[in-house]
Parts: C-alpha cells; structure tokens; sequence
C-alpha cells in the first residue's frame, strides 16, 4: 500500500492532542469497531477512552497508518514533520489558521508553507477539516459524532468528499437509506488536493461511486486522471459544483466575458470529463443513489406510473425542459396496458393506473408487468408510504412487490418515488435497495438523479475528450497589458488565418468611405470603428445601396469612432450565432457558443467549451441551443448550413488555440449562418491581445 492508500484503509491509527476532540476520535473508533490499533498520544495521561496513552510519538510500537492531529496550528507543524520522519502513512490536519484565515493573518500563509514543507511525501488532508470516516472498516479519524453505519460484509456504499466539515456531517444523518463506503473532508487541500484524494478513494472495490462538493478544482490533470480512472472502473462521480453567483469575471469590453465567468468554465470542464452536476445536497445524494444502485442509464427514456392523475401530471410537468422525458407510448404497447387496465383508463406516460387494482397483486403485477415492457431506461413508481405511528402500511407491500415482479419479468431498471421525501422512511428505502429498486426521495430530485445517470451514460459511450493539461490557463494583466484591436485590424487577422471574413476596407473619412464601396460593391455594411458595442449606440448601418446612401451614413458615424469600416453585405443570413473565446485562470481558451446578435444575452441561450474541442462537441452544443430550430427548417424557413458553421465555429478555435498565449478574447457577434450551400460569415469581431499581438501568417 502507498502512503495515501494507508490514510484512507488503516490498519493503526494514532490519535495526537487533548481537549474535547482527540478523545472523541478514538471513542467514535471504537464504537464502529475498528479492528485496527488505536494508539493516542498525550503527555500526561496514561489512557485515552479506556485505551493505553502515549507520551509521544516515538514512544509509539511503530509507524503509524493514518493519523489524527488535534492540536494548534503552530504544533502541528513540528509534529507533521516527525511522522513524515518516522514513514507513517498520512495525516489529517484538524486545525484551522493556515492560508484559509485569508491575508488579515500574517501567519497563516508561512504555517501553510511550512506545513507543506513539513509534510514532504506524506499526504496530509486539510488543514482546516474534521478528517475521514472510512464505513467499510470501521476507521475513524474524526472529532465528532455522525449518524452513518458500517457496511455490511460484501456491501457497497458511496465515497463522498465534501469541502465542507458541516455539510459532512449533515450527510451523515442523512436517512435516505444510501450507504457510504467513506466520507471525506478536504479541508483547504493545503498539500494533498480533492483529485488526489478521490482516486485513492475509487480504488476500493467496496466503492460504487463517488460524490463530489467542489469549491475549487485542485489540479485540472488531477480532474482528468480521475474521471479516466473512474471510467475504467465504472464508478460514476456524481458532483456539486459551488459558485454559480459567484461575481468572478473579468473586466472586459466584449459580450463573451458576461457569458462566460469561472462557473461556465467549471460546468463545460464537468461535462467535457463526464462527471454529472446537480445543484443542491439532496440531488447529490439521490444522484448517487441511482447510480449506485443501477449505474450510468443508457438513456434518457423513462416511464412512470402512479394511482392519481394529479401525480401524473406534476411528474410530466416536473419534466418539462429537461433531457429526460417521458416518451408517449407506442400504439401496440398503448393497446397492450389498455387490454390489462380496460377501457376507462387512459394508457399514456405517465400512467394513472386508477385506484380499483389497488391491493391486488395479481392485478398490480399485470399491469405494471404491461408498461414496463415498454424498454424504458428508467421505470418510475410514484409511491408515498404512509406514517406508521397513526395509520398501517401493509397494503402497500402488493405495490412493491408488483413492481419488483415486473422489472424482473422485462429485465427492467426501476425505482419508487416519493413525493414527499419523509413519506418514504429509511427501513423501506434499506429494504427497497436490498431488492435491487432504487428508493428515491423527491420528484424533483428523482428526475435530477435520472438526468445524472443519463449524462453519465451518454458521456461514457463517447470517446474521452483529450487533455487539456492546464495549457495557457491563467491571465495577462487586465489593464495597460491588454490590446483591444478595432474590428478592421481583428479581422485583417483573421482574414489572414483563412477564416471566412467579409472582403472589406477602412476609411478615415466620408469620401473614402464612399471609394471603398464603390470598389467593393453594393450592398455593404458601414461601421463606426472603436465602438465596443455598435448596435447599443446607432454605430451600424447595413444594407447600403447607392454612394448617397453611404455618404449620409458614414456623415453620421464619422464622429462616433475613430474611423469607419466599409464591407460587403452577407446575403442570404439565415441567422445569427455568437463565438467568444476568453482565457479561464483554471481551465485556458474556454469557448462561448450562443444565438448572437442583440439576443445573446436576452435569451441567455449559449453553451460553453473548453478547448481544443472536437468536431462532434461544437455540433452537439450547436444543436443544444434554443436557437437552433431556426437553423434547421423551422416552420418551413429555409435550412442554414449547418456544416459550414460548424466548419467556422472550428476553424475559430483552432485560431485561438495557435495563439493561445497572445489572445485574451475574441468576441465574434454575430457569426452570420447562411442558406444551405452559402457558408458562414464573421460579421464582426474584437479580439484583445497582449501587447505583442498575432500578425497575418503567424
């Protein structure tokens, strides 16, 4: 075993301080049964929790596994660097004080250098965290009480890493019947990060699938490494993802930065590794229930019955707009559960069974037997157990067992739903798992969960998308180091790179604006150049038919810019995309892809990219877009050429990417998308750039 595999799955453990939480860890040991030594340490006490005390750490039989320290942040320092001396496994940092106490404390950055030195080789987790609690063997290194349990022998569970001591613990009381193999505290991940730790975890095989709540990605190839290796052992990680509020953009002058800020990084990173996002606790642990139950979904395809019509129609509506869905039926199958149920019953998904089967097994099993046979990815049963202090569940047994007799028939996947979450009580949910249905608490937590699993599924049957390796991540300074290039220059650039750009022409006054046209030929766009945004402050006229038409223009926009830009009219648009690129500090050139034009923002209808992206991404984030109807047809209009934007959208990023250490944003409103057979057209673009800007042929 490495150091870190001697953390997590200790065989010693040496319990280091006083007070009220070093006892505490070795007492919490000792009631899950550790089997292991447990070793405290303490100068002037001969025992600990009944347990024989030792005056230090050299006084110890050997090296310890894994270590709790529960002393101050300045102690900790002398003893991290004795137990990475004497070659024990690893340690958990309790203290608080290092560089989390933020810059007010002088000392809290130089500890956590000094810890970091300190610690060497030896993994340390925290500082700043409550430590691990390891299910499958009993291993505590952990201050306070929890509410979990041991697996059994043979079971499984989910591994579970939290930024948060507080969320941890509230985890832990979860009564939702999902077992945990581990759960861990990362702390501030001084010296060992998340992605370190959660592939240590996922390498038991007593581990089904991991939970993630993230506040900062430690290591981009770290988050690679782990998504390639959970995928290799079929282990789904289920994250949450904080920061959606968080105000973290640059200061910036194009449309791209308001799109794209660290958590549209961090959502296009998850997705690009196939790890699922969800947004609160609950859906997290339902999530990983699914998945540790029944795995990634193969697809999105679910069905679900209940005995009302008023639960049919919230689980249909619950669904609305999401990617899954409840598909209708098809006219055979529809005829084959109307044959069980009769003609007053409505066969559609979600199925109102009605109430006169209720409590007949036989026919319970017939007809759930019928829908489920359907071949959905998911089969849901909307079932709300009654409160056994004041009224008597034993009806609802015929229901359960029906269920569980028609996914057996049809080989079928299958999970109860309850829609109140404390209306379906942990000893049915522990029973319910024991019969291979999944418990789900929730119906909007239970369709965040088969969204969860759908994702995952859909992502591993794709080829893993390439590294990015932290390549150009971070940013030049926002201010006197950033170049902003008029559009003439921008897209003389990338005219030059082979990128479809409009033929066009500056001019410095009303006579040369005029020329330009002339020798370019109506009908042409006029622009006011040095306007950030043209359309906000009247700096756009378009179609321009006659040299009077452009004189009265550029007359008008002369005073607005430092110059115009005269250029050919697109014919023929048949909409209007927006490409932005902009550098994350995390993951390098994130793409921005979204309905362009003054609808960018309004519709909030983009996607983003990490790059490179392949083809078959920037085709399916096209084709995700609510725009995209409009693209393909929609009520008759004609077709866009949906492969030349794609061609475009690529050929931008790889412009990028060449000059991925130069260019800052690039900001393309709108890309024009043509009728089939015409092409795409960059209608405008701003590119900003260091000081030493790409030049044409670079």
């Amino acid at each position: 075993m490495n150091r870190l595999e001697r953390l997590l799955r200790p065989g010693s453990i040496a319990v280091v301080g006083g007070g009220a939480f070093a006892p505490n860890v070795v007492a919490q040991s000792l009631k899950m049964g550790f089997a292991g030594e447990v070793w405290p340490v303490h100068p002037r006490r001969a025992e600990v929790e009944g347990v024989r005390a030792y005056p230090s750490l050299a006084d110890l039989p050997g090296a310890p596994d894994a270590v709790f320290i529960g002393v101050n942040r300045f102690a900790t320092i002398d003893i991290v660097r004795e137990l990475a001396a004497m070659g024990a496994g690893g340690a958990i940092c309790f203290a608080s004080g290092f560089l989390e106490a933020g810059a007010d404390d002088e000392d809290g950055a130089r500890l956590q250098g000094e810890l970091i030195a300190a610690a060497g080789s030896m993994p340390v987790i925290g500082p700043n965290c409550y430590g691990l609690i390891n299910y499958a063997d009993g291993a505590l290194l952990w201050p306070d009480q929890h509410g979990g349990r041991r697996l059994k022998p043979g079971e499984r569970g989910a591994a579970i890493i939290t930024q948060s001591s507080n969320i941890a613990i509230n985890m832990t009381m979860q009564q939702r019947g999902l077992p945990l193999a581990y759960l861990l505290t990362a702390g501030n991940q001084a010296q060992t990060g998340l992605s370190e730790m959660a592939l240590g975890l996922i390498e038991d095989e007593r581990v089904s699938c991991l939970g993630l709540h993230i506040e900062g990605f430690d290591s981009v190839a770290g988050f690679e490494r782990l998504a390639m290796r959970a995928r290799e052992l079929n282990k789904p990680i289920v994250a949450m993802k904080v920061g959606r509020s968080e105000q973290a953009r640059a200061a910036t002058v194009s449309h791209t930065a308001s799109l794209a800020g660290s958590d549209a990084g961090s959502d296009a990173f998850l997705k690009r590794l196939g790890i699922a996002r969800v947004n609160s606790i609950p859906s997290l642990l339902e999530s990983l229930k699914l998945v540790h139950a029944v795995g990634p979904l193969p697809g999105s395809r679910l069905s679900s019955m209940s005995c009302s019509g008023g639960e049919a129609s919230v689980m249909a509506d619950t669904a609305e707009g999401r990617s899954v869905a409840f598909p209708a039926l098809s006219p055979a199958h529809q005829a084959r559960v109307k044959a069980v149920l009769g003609p007053l019953v409505t066969a559609s998904n979600p199925l109102d069974y009605h109430t006169f089967i209720w409590n007949d097994r036989a026919a319970m099993t017939a007809a759930f037997d019928a829908f489920v046979a359907g071949g959905f990815d998911l089969n849901l049963l909307l079932l709300d157990f009654p409160r056994t202090d004041r009224c008597s569940d034993a009806d609802w047994a015929a229901a359960c067992d029906a269920f569980e007799a028609a996914l057996r028939a049809n080989g079928a996947r299958g999970a109860i739903v309850a829609s109140l979450p404390e209306n379906l009580p942990e000893p049915h949910a522990e029973r319910l798992l024991e019969r291979e249905i999944v418990p789900l608490h929730g119906i909007v937590e239970a369709l965040d969960a088969a969204e969860a699993a759908a994702f995952i599924g859909k992502a591993w049957s794709r080829p893993p998308a390439s590294a990015l390796g932290g390549v150009h991540a971070g940013s030049s300074d926002k201010g006197e180091g950033r170049v902003v290039l008029d559009e003439a220059e921008a897209k003389r650039l990338l005219r030059g790179a082979g990128l479809a750009v409009p033929q066009g022409a500056r001019a410095a006054s009303v006579a040369e604006a005029v020329a330009a046209a002339e020798s370019l030929g109506f009908p042409v766009a006029l622009k006011a150049l040095g306007v950030a945004h043209k359309s906000e402050l009247g700096a756009v006229r378009l179609n321009l038919k006659s040299a009077g038409e452009v004189r009265d223009a550029a007359a008008a926009l002369l005073p607005l810019g430092t110059g115009l830009y005269v250029e050919r009219m697109v014919a023929g648009a048949a909409g209007e995309l927006i490409v932005g690129l902009t550098r994350d500090p995390v993951f390098g050139q994130a793409m921005t892809l979204g309905s362009g034009g003054v609808l960018v923002e309004l519709l909030k209808d983009s996607d983003t990219l990490l790059l490179p992206a392949a083809r078959a991404e920037i085709e399916t984030a096209l084709r995700g877009l609510k725009l995209f109807p409009l693209l393909d047809g929609y009520r008759g209009r004609p077709k866009a050429d949906i492969s030349a934007a794609v061609d475009a959208i690529l050929a931008i990023s790889r412009f990028v990417v060449e000059h991925a250490d130069r260019i800052e944003e690039l900001d393309i409103n709108p890309l024009i998308v043509c009728n089939e057979g015409r092409g795409a057209w960059i209608a405008d673009a701003l590119l900003v750039c260091t000081p030493t800007s790409p030049q044409e042929g670079d």
